[in-house]
């Protein structure tokens, strides 16, 4: 369990350099008072672990720019990766102080050591397409879904997955997985999304695709107010979900996807310890009171359908 008295912890990723595990999250502090204050004033915490148990909390990675900047406001949710060369990359969320803070686009920091993160400049590498994805416009949306950047080498080729919404289809089924390609990490190429609109989410959250026991699976979250009416009565809970693919790249088949049992976790990560896969997220709302800590690392397990407890 990672929990911090003064900060609620929220949206996490991990990173292993071979001895320890590295855990990067959004943290803001409890003296805020309410909750969902934390969205505007979130730093990217930084914490150490050799077991997924027991973290050392270090020197915060990131926080946000000064204007102008894409992200002048927020430094949100992201992944950290290794280039070839032995580079950390860290690709993250930002929204800025210079627009809505409600048009969202992706940025990137680089390290050596995962401790000290130095950005790439104040301008995004990754913003979404208008002809593909669905672009700020409050009649359709609170937001414009570019955001949780997943990124993993395959092919030859560096992928990202996004949090992102499809131009056509029903308003509260729009989500779907969006998609980019790069061959340096940093120019990337918009593509077309690796989920099909219609998917019963109004956003697909925090999405992650790892293997899982032979079988390529697709994680994601998605709250209750933002499944569509038939997810609702489908899932009865938001909360995580994942289904399987073809391969890591899909096709995949969000309608048959399942959601794990869990009272409140949300935006968890698959992480690998010891050729095991668990899940590790954060606590939300729980008998009315938002808990904002890391959970123990839950041990899972896939059979064909999506993650389920091991």
């Amino acid at each position: 369990m990672l929990h911090l008295p003064e900060s609620w912890v929220w949206d996490s990723w991990f990173a292993f350099d071979g001895e320890l595990h590295h855990a990067f999250y959004l943290r803001a502090s409890r003296a805020l008072g309410q909750p969902e204050r934390r969205h505007r004033y979130p730093y990217i915490g930084h914490s150490i672990s050799r077991d997924l148990q027991h973290w050392e909390t270090v020197t915060d990675a990131l926080a946000i720019s000064v204007s102008p900047a894409f992200d002048s406001w927020t430094t949100w949710t992201g992944s950290v990766v290794r280039g070839s060369n032995g580079l950390w990359w860290m690709f993250y969320t930002g929204t800025s102080r210079e627009d809505s803070g409600d048009q969202q686009r992706i940025g990137a920091a680089t390290s050596r050591d995962l401790y000290s993160w130095t950005k790439l400049g104040s301008k995004a590498l990754v913003q979404a397409d208008g002809a593909i994805y669905e672009l700020l416009d409050y009649e359709k949306w609170h937001d414009e879904a570019w955001r949780d950047p997943w990124v993993f080498e395959d092919g030859g080729l560096w992928h990202m997955l996004i949090t992102a919404r499809d131009i056509k289809g029903e308003r509260d089924s729009r989500g779907v997985v969006g998609y980019a390609i790069s061959q340096d990490l940093q120019n990337w190429e918009v593509q077309r999304p690796l989920t099909e609109t219609n998917s019963g989410f109004g956003h697909m959250e925090v999405n992650q695709v790892e293997v899982v026991n032979g079988y390529p699976t697709l994680l994601w979250c998605c709250g209750f107010e933002h499944l569509s009416k038939s997810s609702q009565n489908k899932y009865g809970s938001g909360g995580m979900f994942s289904c399987v693919g073809e391969s890591k790249l899909g096709p995949f088949k969000v309608s048959e996807a399942i959601r794990f049992p869990h009272q409140s976790i949300y935006a968890a990560r698959l992480v690998e310890h010891r050729n095991q896969w668990y899940l590790i997220g954060f606590r939300g709302y729980e008998d009315g009171k938002f808990i904002g800590e890391l959970t123990d690392p839950i041990p899972v397990t896939n059979k064909g359908r999506g993650l389920e407890p091991a």
